[in-house]
């Protein structure tokens, strides 16, 4: 279950991010995953992807489509220039 549900979150977020395409996640018996979209008057939806293995699929499904930037405070962003800044003191 927590498979499909890992699927089927990153369709979602394509959904979102893809401003009104019609997608669909198919999950075949052997447990892996393909991507279909639904676009004007087609009779069926096009297949998009070969069925995958989880984490081929949601790295596929992640991959279309602009993502949106991931949000990141003030004090992580500050937090990452240290992690940096240590990172080159040692290295030299």
């Amino acid at each position: 279950m927590a498979r499909s549900t890992k699927a089927s979150h990153a369709v979602q977020r394509l959904k979102e991010r893809s401003q009104g395409q019609i997608y669909a996640m198919v999950s075949m018996a052997d447990g892996r995953f393909f991507l279909t979209r639904r676009t004007g008057d087609q009779p069926a939806p096009e297949v998009l992807c070969e069925p995958l293995e989880i984490d081929d699929f949601v790295s596929y499904v992640n991959s279309l489509e602009k993502q949106a930037p991931k949000k990141i405070s003030k004090l992580d962003q500050a937090f990452e220039q240290n992690l940096q800044r240590a990172k080159n003191k040692s290295s030299v």
